[in-house]
């Protein structure tokens, strides 16, 4: 049982692993060294998870200024909260 239960175990833990990803979200993290460009990005991705998205103009400039990567979160011009 043991010389079989570690390889099987390794292999299951592989194809959870990898079904958790679309193509789109392996080429970014192969094309990038880290899971988010800057403090800033982590900071917005964490809070914009829910359905109700925060997105200000500096938040806008920041994505634009470091190149951040991922799904894009989509708003429309007026939802674009002024600060």
């Amino acid at each position: 049982m043991g010389r079989l239960t570690r390889p099987t175990l390794l292999v299951g833990i592989a194809l959870l692993t990898a079904a958790c990803a679309t193509s789109e979200e392996w080429d970014d993290w192969y094309n990038n060294k880290s899971h988010f460009a800057s403090g800033k990005h982590m900071t917005f991705s964490l809070a914009n998870q829910g359905d109700q998205k925060r997105v200000t103009r500096a938040d806008v400039e920041a994505a634009r200024a470091e190149s951040w990567w991922g799904r894009p979160i989509t708003v429309s011009a007026d939802q674009i909260i002024e600060r």
